[in-house]
């Protein structure tokens, strides 16, 4: 079983990097590290070396402080990890540090448009050991004029994630398909006594995540993303938006009453407490889930939305930028190198922080990654035209932002659908005009 689920796996890591370049045509010194195996029982001398790590994935924040402690022993290179995420606002806070004159020497940004603002800052990783072993489709995003400016982090997906268990009780056997079956299999839930959806407030899960649903729902998304920059089309008039709008309001309609006051810990937790059947959330929340519940029996349920091929949404969710401007820059790629190299660092990367690996030298880990990442890696594996990407990262940063608290008061009941679309499209030209 094991080994049939590491084969799924691999498949599914293949299949992200075609959905993730889908319709994206708009872009385009070796370090060895040292592999040291287990780890060593000798704390190395400590070096007048420090090099600070300022990253947002709050899900692997406790495990990344123990890595670097174990790199510090091995080495003698002292490594800091700051962790900023959840309800903050990642990308603010980045910019802020950087112009105050802080530099770190690692930190983390998306693809695409949200590259942009730190392209001169990005050391050329073109040349790691590691960069050969990376998922052909993973380094896109990341990459300027032939050269690779980042590491992709992981590949994730999301969709709904549903407690299997709950849609036996309320009994549902088969996966809803279309926007109908969704309400449908909500009222049953409902009828059970059990609360269909697990909502949150958190302007990032909407205004990225759930509007995602939508935008990778276009033929060629990029260029609906283009247009919509350039002024050509409107969110408020696409079709697509329009069923989107009915897919936000069975959600909205069938979460949790105090949804609007929800952050993502709560979120989750009580997701993995079995107060609620679904979320929109993917394989991150995976570690989050099984302190908690460990045996909780989860799966991906694709998203419906046009038609009756229901979707999942795949990609890279951030990479490892080496801050050039950093007196450390090469220690830095050292401590990348000897993560992804390392049999400590492999071992890390599959198992605590429970990735599917963007790297092909990393092989996945079934059990840790669990039962979400499981589902998706069968779904994908049967249903490839079904796998869609990830596409926000194509619009300037603060759009998404915005959405976000657009998203906010909708939920709250505070503007109408036709008042919420026509926030998301100035939110564009509001950007892209400054």
């Amino acid at each position: 079983m094991k080994k049939k689920m590491t084969m799924l796996l691999m498949s599914a890591a293949l299949l992200v990097g075609l959905a993730s370049g889908c319709g994206n045509n708009n872009n385009g010194g070796t370090n060895a590290g040292t592999n040291t195996g287990e780890g060593t029982a000798t704390e190395a001398p400590k070096k007048d070396v420090k090099i600070k790590i300022f990253q947002f994935k709050v899900e692997i924040a406790d495990a990344l402080e123990k890595l670097a402690a174990d790199y510090e022993k091995e080495t003698g290179v002292k490594v800091e990890v700051e962790t900023h995420g959840g309800g903050e606002d990642y990308s603010a806070l980045l910019k802020a540090e950087l112009a105050a004159g802080e530099e770190p020497e690692i930190f983390n940004s998306s693809g695409w448009a949200g590259f942009d603002p730190y392209v001169d800052r990005a050391a050329d990783l073109t040349n790691e050991a590691w960069a050969k072993d990376l998922v052909e489709a993973s380094k896109a995003q990341i990459t300027r004029d032939g050269k690779l400016l980042g590491m992709p982090m992981n590949l994730e997906a999301y969709g709904f994630t549903y407690n299997k268990d709950l849609f036996a009780q309320a009994g549902i056997t088969e996966l809803p398909k279309t926007l109908d079956e969704l309400s449908a299999a909500a009222e049953k839930l409902k009828a059970a006594g059990i609360t269909p959806f697990a909502l949150t407030s958190e302007w990032w899960s909407m205004g990225i995540h759930t509007l995602n649903i939508a935008l990778a729902n276009h033929e060629d998304p990029a260029a609906f993303i283009a247009d919509v920059k350039a002024g050509k089309a409107t969110l408020k008039d696409d079709p697509t938006m329009k069923e989107w709008i009915k897919l936000v309001d069975i959600m909205f309609a069938n979460g949790q009453e105090n949804a609007l006051t929800t952050d993502y810990n709560t979120q989750v937790a009580e997701f993995a407490a079995g107060k609620y059947a679904i979320v929109q959330h993917g394989n991150w929340i995976q570690g989050m889930i099984d302190e908690v519940d460990p045996e909780l029996n989860l799966g991906m349920m694709p998203v419906p939305l046009l038609g009756d091929a229901p979707n999942v949404f795949t990609g890279v969710p951030n990479n490892w930028i080496v801050n050039s401007k950093s007196d450390q820059a090469e220690e830095a790629k050292k401590f990348l190198n000897w993560m992804v190299t390392s049999e400590t660092g492999k071992r890390y990367i599959s198992t605590d922080f429970k990735f599917v690996p963007a790297l092909t030298s990393i092989e996945a880990n079934a059990e840790a990654i669990g039962d979400i990442a499981g589902d998706f890696a069968a779904f994908s594996q049967a249903n490839a035209a079904q796998v869609k990407g990830w596409h926000w990262d194509h619009l300037p940063d603060g759009i998404t932002q915005q959405w976000g608290a657009a998203m906010q008061e909708y939920l709250g009941k505070q503007i109408t659908a036709d008042e919420l679309l026509g926030k998301l499209d100035k939110a564009v030209q509001d950007i892209v005009k400054k």
